[in-house]
């Protein structure tokens, strides 16, 4: 099983960028996009519903604005939208599909770049949110979460990690819930089990020719249960075209739908 996540700073910009007639190729049973930024009914075009997958959309509420998606080879047992607070839901930045015991979503962790309040913001979703993986722990689910989660976790993951230590993204704090995450609640960086190099990035800047230079950010995770690490095979970050300011971030597991 193939799994792809993209952060396509708008889908239909990633459209015309040629983002659909890539995935045609690509050889992937499950599609996780984020920033969509685009309503249900501005989307009526079929190459939003591409043949062999069955698409899910979760908007949010602001016209152009955040959104998840998911695209599914399989149609799954049950599609669910949100995580009962008010970021998440009112903003579209959870979509999550069951496929027997397994479950895949598709999150869009909110940025703080854009100023102190938004940072705020960010904070009260990691909060919330960690309470969420907090209690999936016990459900007796399986759970491969991806997404734009908008937080470096390691010096690695950045190519200018001394600059960035007091920017959103590369917070103390940031890394810190990360910590959490993985030491304390036990989910896994799927990509690091199996590409544990640096200059694996993700995400680049639109300045000073950063993603020709390769001063990039890696963003963009599979977060997995500690149930799957054996089942993670390859990952790969394609970078031969540039539908975004992300790349998509594909894992191959030992798993089927």
């Amino acid at each position: 099983m193939r799994i792809m996540t993209l952060n396509c700073n708008g889908i239909r910009s990633a459209a015309k960028k040629g983002f659909f007639d890539w995935l045609k190729d690509s050889d992937v049973d499950v599609v996780c996009l984020q920033e969509t930024k685009a309503q249900i009914d501005q989307l009526s075009d079929p190459v939003f519903t591409p043949a062999g997958f069955h698409c899910y959309y979760f908007d949010a509420q602001k016209k152009g604005y955040s959104g998840t998606a998911l695209y599914a080879r399989r149609k799954p047992d049950r599609v669910s939208t949100g995580l009962g607070f008010a970021i998440a839901d009112e903003e579209g930045r959870y979509i999550q599909a069951d496929f027997g015991n397994l479950s895949v979503a598709s999150l869009y962790l909110p940025s703080g770049s854009s100023g102190e309040e938004r940072q705020q913001r960010k904070f009260e979703f990691m909060d919330a949110f960690m309470s969420h993986m907090d209690a999936l722990r016990s459900d007796g689910r399986d759970y491969i979460i991806c997404g734009d989660w908008n937080i470096c976790h390691k010096e690695i993951d950045l190519k200018n990690w001394k600059g960035n230590q007091k920017n959103s993204g590369f917070l103390p704090e940031e890394r810190r819930w990360l910590d959490t995450l993985y030491d304390e609640l036990g989910y896994v960086d799927a990509f690091r089990l199996v590409n544990k190099e640096a200059e694996q990035y993700s995400w680049w800047s639109a300045r000073g020719q950063a993603r020709a230079k390769n001063v990039g950010w890696r963003l963009d995770y599979h977060v997995i249960s500690p149930a799957l690490q054996d089942k993670v095979e390859a990952a790969e970050i394609y970078t031969g075209q540039a539908f975004s300011d992300h790349a998509p971030v594909t894992l191959q597991y030992g798993l089927t739908l």
